[in-house]
């Protein structure tokens, strides 16, 4: 797959957030009287305040909000346990050294995604597109082709690292290219994706004469 530029995912792909998630939506959960596991099986890969629309769906907007900004200070204050995905520094280091452009697209909040790559010891991206920049997120393309505007590429000629279902169905329907990373789902969950990953360890980007090339190292 040749491409100009890459669209990173946050959560589940270059940082491990699990944990601060789990006790968020865990708590949220309780809050509201519903039943946890069902909260955790509905909420990935969107925009929290998405999430708790629907699941609260007869609350009036501003109840939506209240909650949303509940969730967001939760998440955004607990990030003792976050870190960098295995590979993440690394490839981040390389597309440094190879002035390839990349971007992080995330649902998260701007407050939650930046004190989330703060924890984890990622480099300020140059573009970070998060879920206060767009109408619609995850699944719509709307995100992404949000983060290829702000690279000046077209989303066609870039490349997405996703690990949500809802994530790459986002990508491909901006009309990127969707390498999709299976930590945490399985290819039959992500059954959109253009290749897979089973870890940022094993990507390998080289230049081409049209562009960057993803290669997949083997264990």
């Amino acid at each position: 797959m040749k491409f100009k530029g890459i669209l990173f995912d946050l959560d589940g792909t270059l940082v491990n957030s699990m944990a601060s998630v789990e006790r968020a939506w865990r708590a949220w959960a309780g809050r509201n009287g519903l039943e946890a596991d069902f909260v955790m099986e509905n909420i990935h890969g969107r925009p929290a305040c998405e999430s708790v629309a629907m699941l609260l769906k007869d609350s009036h907007e501003m109840e939506v909000k209240g909650e949303a900004m509940w969730l967001e200070m939760m998440e955004a204050t607990d990030t003792d346990d976050v870190v960098a995905e295995p590979g993440a520094l690394a490839l981040l280091d390389k597309l440094a050294e190879l002035g390839l452009p990349w971007a992080i697209v995330t649902s998260g909040t701007d407050k939650v995604a930046r004190a989330r790559i703060k924890a984890a010891g990622l480099p300020e991206p140059s573009v970070l597109v998060t879920a206060n920049q767009v109408e619609k997120g995850k699944p719509e393309p709307e995100p992404f082709l949000l983060g290829a505007e702000k690279l000046g590429l077209a989303a066609q000629d870039c490349l997405v690292f996703e690990d949500s279902a809802a994530g790459v169905t986002a990508g491909k329907a901006a009309g990127a290219k969707v390498a999709a990373l299976t930590a945490y789902s399985s290819q039959q969950e992500l059954p959109e994706a253009d290749a897979y990953l089973s870890s940022l360890e094993l990507a390998a980007i080289e230049v081409s004469e049209q562009g960057f090339v993803l290669q997949q190292l083997s264990r």
